[in-house]
């Protein structure tokens, strides 16, 4: 093999694989998503057509393009006192400069050491990073922001973004149009228009659903159990015309007549019938862009226990798009490490939200809390501790598309959850509870339900999501179907996983459950998959250049496989051929084929009997060219 192709090889093994792909000896899909017969993924649809959505656009950028990494421009070091306008000026002469051409003006570094801010800390223009030197206890070796005192009352220490909670709700005027579709089926991306003449492919539209009668009667009033016992008397009481709109913050990607498609599904059915949708152009008016947290510590003062005279938040990601926090810790906060409001296509990743102060009852303790109007939020290698609802959505139906992938969670009072008022599309992807209930307490701990009366008549709290190969120790995983949607979970472990009453605290259809404690669910990461399949071809040819094709190569069959399948290739002239298998690590496992070929077509048998269940990659290769395929094998 010569150089070229052999760095070329290499080149194809990384980039069709991931861990997603990664399985054991003994694995199984869903019948839900699944990979068919040409290794791409499959979706089934039940009779109302609800369908497990594609998450992969969760995340900075729309998932799939790595956080940047942005030059310093200005350096600082701790002050004794406060040091909330020392930082905040600099973070005010960066603003001032202008952004190179992708939007970026500089980091501003914080030298490792303690910085105490009485204040809060805005990062409220585009194109600023603030980085640390690490997010460990030792200011002698990491960066640290101490939140001192509590002037204002529960205040927030680090606001990221404009600030504002707008819900996207600025129409540029003229732009609204009325969707004609009669139904928009969830995971769609594509619906047809009154008149699309005023927009054009790049618009941020928004798609608004009303919250009309029709709908809501479609959705039983929300299911607020108003009448059960324990209900309170005008207080719990169903949802009303208005309340809860469905609303999707999406960029066009394409226009044919009055046909309109998206960058990324809607996460609901919109049934013209039930409510009349419509779109209209974003003016994006304050909305603050590619800004980033890195590489240090939030610590907030408190006097420990209940005490709730504290800054509150330590960070909050309002009116903004485009951005991450990633490898900070923060602790001592009364409601959440990482708020999101108004938030599009944020990462947070490898960050810890630690043992937070205050009550323990209701409107605290939300560690990773995505809040009202927060989409394609992405939380990636995350761990929470002591809160009550460690990674959850507040954000009522505004909120959709966020993905908790290979988070960890110890000490939870109570659930990770969609905890109120049709938060959609949440997908907990290897979710993992590392210590099971706490001693006494409810041992819910992962919660895709209806949660009736609770709260401010939270009940539907979150339809068409997915817990995939998610594990909670001793503790329960309720599931339960909305009415016109559904709530899924795959592959997960759990002493309970159902959502029958009890443990789930309101009598509700249950929803699909599939493979509860059986190991080796593929693709190990839901998200992961989805995110490979859109962002990387499953066949790669490489010809060298001038050069015609000299041959060809099939798709095995059948495939998947057990344990044998066969493959086909043409050959044009005499020539070297090799046919070779290779597993995900890009380890060879397999030669099937290395001699001269006559012309002509051939087909062998490939046994994987002593091999273990996964996807593998077959590659053929002349002096000229290459072609590489996915199988999979499951045993």
């Amino acid at each position: 093999m010569t150089c070229y192709f052999r760095f070329i090889l290499l080149s194809l093994l990384a980039i069709l694989l991931n861990d997603s792909l990664l399985i054991g000896q003994s694995s199984w899909q869903s019948q839900l998503v699944y990979y068919g017969s040409d290794s791409s993924l499959n979706y089934k649809s039940d009779s109302e057509g609800n369908r497990i959505p594609d998450f992969s656009h969760a995340g900075y950028k729309g998932g799939g393009v790595d956080l940047p990494f942005i030059n310093v421009v200005k350096t600082l070091n701790a002050i004794a006192g406060d040091n909330t306008a020392q930082i905040q000026n600099v973070i005010n002469e960066i603003a001032a400069m202008t952004p190179d051409v992708n939007g970026f003006r500089g980091s501003l570094l914080l030298k490792a050491g303690m910085y105490r801010v009485d204040g809060t800390l805005k990062l409220n223009q585009s194109g600023i990073v603030l980085r640390g030197e690490g997010d460990g206890a030792d200011p002698l070796t990491n960066t640290i922001i101490f939140g001192k005192g509590n002037s204002p009352d529960q205040r927030t220490i680090l606001v990221a973004g404009y600030g504002g909670t707008s819900k996207w709700n600025e129409q540029v005027s003229g732009t609204k149009t009325n969707i004609i579709s009669d139904t928009i089926y969830i995971g769609a991306k594509s619906f047809l228009v009154d008149d699309a003449s005023s927009y054009a492919v790049g618009d941020n539209i928004i798609i608004y659903h009303p919250c009309s009668d029709n709908w809501l009667k479609a959705v039983d009033y929300g299911g607020t159990h108003s009448t059960d016992s324990g209900a309170e008397p005008g207080v719990d009481v169903p949802w009303k015309v208005n309340a809860w709109p469905i609303v999707f913050n999406r960029f066009i990607t394409a226009i044919n007549g009055n046909t309109i498609t998206i960058d990324a599904p809607v996460f609901n059915t919109l049934i013209r019938s039930l409510s009349q949708s419509y779109i209209y152009k974003y003016a994006r008016t304050n909305l603050k862009t590619n800004i980033g947290i890195e590489n240090l510590r939030i610590d907030i003062e408190t006097l420990g226990g209940e005490d709730e005279s504290h800054a509150w938040q330590a960070i909050d990601l309002f009116q903004i798009e485009d951005s991450w926090v990633k490898d900070c810790t923060m602790l001592h906060f009364g409601q959440s490490a990482v708020r999101c409001n108004t938030a599009t296509r944020i990462t947070v990743q490898d960050c810890n939200a630690l043992d937070p102060v205050s009550i323990v009852t209701g409107e605290r303790r939300y560690n990773f809390n995505v809040y009202t109007a927060s989409q394609q939020i992405l939380f990636n290698r995350c761990h929470a501790t002591n809160g009550r609802h460690h990674f959850v959505s507040n954000g009522t139906s505004w909120t959709s598309g966020c993905v908790f992938l290979d988070c960890t969670s110890q000490g939870a009072w109570t659930s990770s959850e969609g905890h109120r008022s049709w938060s959609m599309g949440l997908l907990y992807d290897n979710f993992v509870e590392q210590d099971g209930p706490r001693p006494g307490e409810n041992p819910r701990l992962l919660g895709l339900y209806n949660r009736g009366n609770y709260g401010t008549s939270h009940g539907w709290a979150i339809a068409h999501s997915v817990a995939w190969n998610c594990d909670v120790a001793k503790g329960d995983l309720i599931v339960q179907k909305p009415p016109t949607a559904q709530n899924y979970a795959i592959g997960c472990k759990g002493k309970n996983i159902t959502g029958k009453k009890p443990p789930a605290p309101f009598n509700e259809p249950e929803g699909y459950i599939e493979g509860a404690n059986v190991d080796g669910l593929f693709p190990r990461s839901l998200y992961l998959a989805q995110l490979d399949e859109r962002m990387k071809p499953l066949d790669i040819d490489v010809i060298s250049p001038g050069l015609n094709y000299d041959f060809n190569l099939e798709q095995n069959f059948p495939n998947p496989f057990n344990p044998t399948t066969k493959l086909e290739y043409s050959v044009t002239g005499n020539q070297h051929v090799t046919l070779k298998v290779y597993d995900v690590l890009g380890k060879e496992v397999a030669v099937i084929v290395d001699e001269v070929k006559q012309p002509g077509t051939y087909n062998v048998d490939f046994s994987a009997s002593n091999l273990a269940s996964g996807l593998y990659l077959y590659s053929l290769q002349t002096k000229n060219y290459i072609s590489t395929k996915k199988m999979i094998f499951i045993k």
